[in-house]
């Protein structure tokens, strides 16, 4: 006999299970949370190729279609359209190892020649992948021969130009010193400090003095090296991982889409996919944007520099396209060690640097970004600047440079869930028709002007527009702050509202029977008149 249990039960059965299951999770995880972290910072270093891979896959994807579908599969088509018609006419005889190539390609099962297809797009995808990784190898070699040369010789430049600009500005603050003797006395009196008996090569001395030992100094050094060795073999093992994941990309998304309709209900599993599309739009969209615009910011900057004629050209442009990635802040974080680098060397051009950059971020705000970027991220500026501050405060720079789309997902997601709420209400969803109302009756949006009305002229009351009305308006005002915010005592005011008026109905009534009463005494007098008249007569 096969045993029937009610389902009822065993929902409660495994509700209960996943309760008691997160209150041990959470209590794990408010007691024991260091642990915790140390297990998710491992996990995180041993998966760390495996995540590189991934990124650079997802980076690299667009490139590899591009030159896949835009260059390669078309000469491929021109290739087999000349071949096809090179072929002999029907007339002129075919050579024995034609003829055998022939009879072979049509005894070819049907099933097998969709492969030869397959086959082929194979040999596109893997010439795809080739050049799209020797094309970034090509542009980081060009990326790095020109930027080790320039900080090499900056360095030098630095290294020989900074006691001469140190001795400079100590002149400049002793002479400032001299004169302002209010400061140098704040400066004695506060800090025991006297620079006028101070040499430069004393502040040098004590600077080489407390510089930490030799050592620490090394030990620190043999770290970093051996992080960059094993951070640089992590890329190398996510390089060769995310070459096997572009190769693969359409089989690992049909594998994705089988368990997502597996799991879920036809319509969720339609929503989830949706979802995942627009989360790629978004994410794609604005990081190979953002890339470009970087580009062109760069090239822009080394003309402009270039033709303004400051030192460092190379390095300046290099290091301002490359913080233009971050949006809203990138430019500014660039600009901040590049115009100190020029100050070093000549103040007033930091001070042209500053006033190109800034000319420089309007053009990209107002003109370039725009048109690259387009609306990528349907948010606006506050909740772009909330993002970078958000991210970067928890992930640095990296959440500097994700934050944005991220937020920018989150937002629509959000944005969606509470549509559809208004939807389920019968409201509708269009955020202008929110902006002035006050409060919302029976599907009604009641703004403040409508409410001052309703106050002024309640229901089933004549409307008269005298010159004791406008004196109160106070009390039209009192009552319309007390219903706004809510005070029991509105409707108190607006009785002692109503006493003060005088009532216009009463005394128009009265007014109306005096004049009543005065036309029928003319009448009867006019009557009486008459039969005197008549009697006469």
């Amino acid at each position: 006999m096969k045993y029937r249990g009610d389902r009822k039960y065993l929902h409660w059965g495994i509700t209960g299970i996943c309760i008691i299951c997160a209150g041990i999770a959470f209590y794990y995880i408010l007691f024991h949370g260091t642990r915790l972290g140390a297990v998710l910072h491992r996990f995180l270093n041993i998966c760390f190729p495996i995540i590189v891979g991934f990124v650079l896959a997802y980076l690299f994807t667009p490139i590899v279609n591009t030159i896949e579908y835009r260059f390669l599969i078309p000469v491929y088509r021109r290739i087999t359209q000349k071949k096809k018609e090179k072929q002999p006419a029907e007339g002129k005889k075919l050579s024995a190892e034609e003829k055998n190539q022939s009879v072979e390609e049509e005894k070819q099962p049907a099933e097998e020649k969709p492969q030869m297809e397959r086959r082929h797009k194979s040999m596109i995808r893997a010439i795809a992948i080739c050049m799209t990784y020797v094309l970034v190898f090509l542009c980081l070699y060009g990326l790095f021969a020109m930027i080790i040369p320039e900080i090499g010789k900056s360095i030098y430049s630095i290294s020989d130009q900074f006691p001469r600009a140190f001795n400079k500005y100590y002149e400049m603050a002793v002479d400032y010193l001299d004169k302002n003797t209010v400061v140098s006395n704040f400066l004695r009196n506060n800090l025991s400090l006297d620079l006028s008996n101070i040499n430069s090569q004393e502040i040098i001395d004590w600077l080489l003095k407390n510089i930490q030992n030799i050592g620490s100094f090394l030990s620190t050094l043999s770290a970093t090296i051996y992080g960059t060795l094993k951070t640089s073999l992590n890329i190398v093992i996510g390089f060769i991982i995310s070459v096997y994941l572009i190769f693969g990309k359409e089989t690992y998304a049909a594998q994705a889409k089988k368990i997502c309709y597996s799991l879920f209900e036809m319509h969720n599993a339609n929503r989830l996919i949706k979802d995942c599309r627009f989360i790629h739009k978004t994410f794609i969209g604005f990081i190979s944007g953002k890339i470009f615009d970087s580009i062109i910011i760069g090239f822009l900057c080394f003309i402009g520099t270039t033709l303004i004629g400051l030192h460092y050209p190379v390095l300046i442009s290099v290091i301002v396209g490359v913080t233009n990635v971050i949006p809203f802040f990138g430019p500014y974080l660039g600009a901040i060690p590049c115009a100190l680098l020029l100050l070093l060397i000549a103040p007033i051009e930091a001070v042209y640097f500053l006033i190109f950059v800034l000319v420089l971020q309007q053009i990209d705000g107002n003109i370039i970004g725009p048109r690259i970027l387009g609306d990528s991220t349907g948010i606006s500026g506050f909740w772009v600047i909330f993002a970078i501050t958000f991210f970067g405060g928890i992930y640095g720079i990296m959440g500097m440079i994700i934050g944005v789309p991220v937020f920018a997902v989150i937002y629509a997601f959000t944005k969606r869930f509470v549509n559809r709420r208004l939807k389920t209400k019968s409201l509708p969803s269009d955020t202008a028709l929110y902006r002035d109302a006050y409060e919302i009756k029976d599907g009604e949006f009641i703004t403040k002007e409508h409410l001052f009305t309703e106050i002024k002229n309640p229901k089933g009351s004549t409307q008269h527009k005298t010159a004791d009305e406008e004196s109160d308006k106070y009390h039209l005002f009192r009552t319309l702050f007390n219903r706004m915010h809510g005070s029991d005592s509105a409707n108190e005011a607006e009785e002692q509202t109503r006493q003060n008026k005088p009532d216009r109905k009463k005394m128009s009534e009265d007014e109306k029977t005096d004049v009543k009463r005065t036309n029928d005494a003319s009448s009867k007098d006019n009557n009486s008149g008459d039969d005197i008249g008549n009697r006469s007569k």
